[in-house]
């Protein structure tokens, strides 16, 4: 059973991946009796990921949850009477699978080629006046306006940055960057400072926030062409993805790799970032429209109309500005379920503020309490692997697939909920490893050390793509991803 710390943290230090897949499944609400269906084959074998947090646990729980929660959706269809529990088929995820898919956007390779890093010259850590800040520069429009505010020219050097940010005490330069400018800079913080924080308190103790938007006839998918014999879980349902970076993009290659029909919707005016998009749009159909040109936004509205999931990651409330709230949606497709990833949460001070996997670690203590337990003498430590990002990804997956059984039991439309910050507030309650002893974990730092049965080769538009393959498996069903990558904007925007 969770208790609260005295800094109103709830400890769940003693949890075992069971325990948290419980935790979080009783949480939505979802039939405790599915969770005899779950098999967690190396569950008790730790660290597993050279890090003083439960990385390994984590990693098995997201994606096992996501997978149990997606059978559950597919026994329900079978027998979809709302009197009987439905039957749910086995689901299995081995730990070490689940920790490479923790990092397969860097695991991959095209025709024996690895990725290129998706990080530009000028980012990470920074030593400020007072501290450090950590500093944001895959997308170059980010690394432009740190330039512009550091008052450098475009061609400076990562020298001519830190001589520049050694001048600003680091809330500063965070609040220029992030909370007044377009750019993401946050400042290196303690546990003891975060705790501090007004954002620290606002931030839910359960990671997946799930509601009914309104009531509404129960239906198994507006699109649904699934039959008893399907052996698809998703099959049928009909997904628009608006996404960027890692986190909501793995949501939508979960839902695909379990049959749903994924439609990656991205902007022609907006930077891509190829390195990750070669891995997270596996499974995925890609289509490219400008919400500014008339056109294309009715070519939106009209796939909003007709799909049963709607995925988003976009900064709190700048798809509002455009007609895109979850209120107005269900409005005009009732029925549809809406998905949010969020960097900081739906409420508090940071709320509408942009951020990323690695900026929250900063902010939130986490680097500097994985410093503290290597004991190598840093300021800071990244963990591994985007941890954040892929745990936050199959969570919102999960508390999708946790809609779509709700709606086919209750009806209605919902809304799920995410946010990077909540996924580190669960992790932080999951406990640390004592002293250097996590950092014993081993690492899949390259593809030659992924075991060859966790990898797939496929023939894609750029080239033989040798790939980690999704962890999960489900007892009498396909899992796996069709749609291999391809340039931005290949497919039409229409339903298959």
């Amino acid at each position: 059973m969770a208790m609260s710390t005295p800094t109103g943290l709830v400890d769940r230090t003693s949890f075992s991946t069971a325990d948290i897949v419980k935790d979080v499944w009783t949480s939505l609400y979802l039939p405790p009796h599915a969770l005899s269906s779950l098999s967690l084959p190396g569950h008790d074998a730790a660290p597993a990921a050279p890090s003083s947090f439960k990385i390994g646990p984590l990693a098995q729980s997201s994606i096992a949850l996501s997978a149990l929660s997606v059978s559950l959706f597919r026994g329900g269809r079978i027998s979809p009477s709302p009197s009987s529990p439905p039957s749910v088929p086995r689901v299995s995820v081995p730990l070490d699978h689940a920790v490479a898919e923790f990092k397969s956007e860097r695991l991959y390779t095209i025709d024996n080629q690895p990725p290129g890093s998706p990080w530009g010259s000028i980012g990470g850590l920074h030593k400020t006046a007072d501290g450090h800040v950590r500093i944001h520069d895959a997308f170059p429009n980010h690394a432009r306006g740190t330039l512009e505010l550091l008052g450098l020219p475009p061609d400076a050097a990562r020298r001519d940055v830190a001589a520049k940010v050694a001048q600003w005490k680091s809330v500063d330069l965070e609040t220029a960057g992030t909370e007044k400018g377009k750019v993401a800079i946050y400042a290196l913080r303690s546990y003891a400072e975060w705790d501090a924080h007004p954002q620290s308190a606002a931030i839910d103790d359960n990671p997946v926030l799930l509601e009914q938007l309104a009531p509404g006839p129960p239906t198994n998918g507006i699109s649904s062409t699934s039959t008893s014999t399907s052996k698809r879980c998703l099959e049928g349902i009909r997904v628009v993805e608006m996404s960027r970076v890692i986190a909501a993009p793995v949501a939508g290659k979960a839902l695909a790799a379990h049959g749903a029909d994924v439609l990656w919707v991205t902007c022609p005016n907006l930077p891509d970032l190829p390195a990750l998009d070669r891995d997270l749009s596996r499974g995925k159909r890609t289509i490219q429209l400008d919400l500014h040109k008339p056109g294309d936004k009715e070519r939106l509205l009209d796939l909003l109309r007709t799909c049963d999931v709607f995925i988003q990651s976009f900064r709190p409330g700048s798809l509002a500005a455009h007609g895109l709230s979850p209120r107005e949606l269900q409005e005009t497709n009732p029925g549809i379920v809406c998905a949010s990833l969020s960097a900081f949460g739906p409420s508090g001070p940071w709320s509408r503020r942009r951020g990323y996997d690695s900026l929250v670690q900063t902010c939130s203590g986490m680097n500097v309490s994985e410093a503290a337990r290597r004991g190598a003498g840093e300021a800071a430590r990244v963990l591994p692997c985007q941890a954040l990002d892929h745990a936050g990804g199959y969570l919102l997956a999960t508390g999708i697939a946790a809609a779509l059984h709700r709606r086919s039991r209750l009806g209605g439309s919902w809304s799920v909920h995410v946010s990077l910050a909540g996924v580190m507030k669960y992790l932080r309650s999951l406990g640390q490893y004592p002293d250097q002893t996590g950092f014993e974990g081993r690492d899949f730092g390259t593809q030659s050390d992924v075991p060859a049965d966790y990898l797939k080769t496929r023939e894609t538009a750029f080239g033989s793509m040798r790939a980690v393959k999704h962890s999960a498996s489900v007892e009498g069903c396909e899992v796996g991803w069709e749609e291999m990558p391809k340039p931005l904007g290949s497919d039409e925007a229409r339903w298959l």
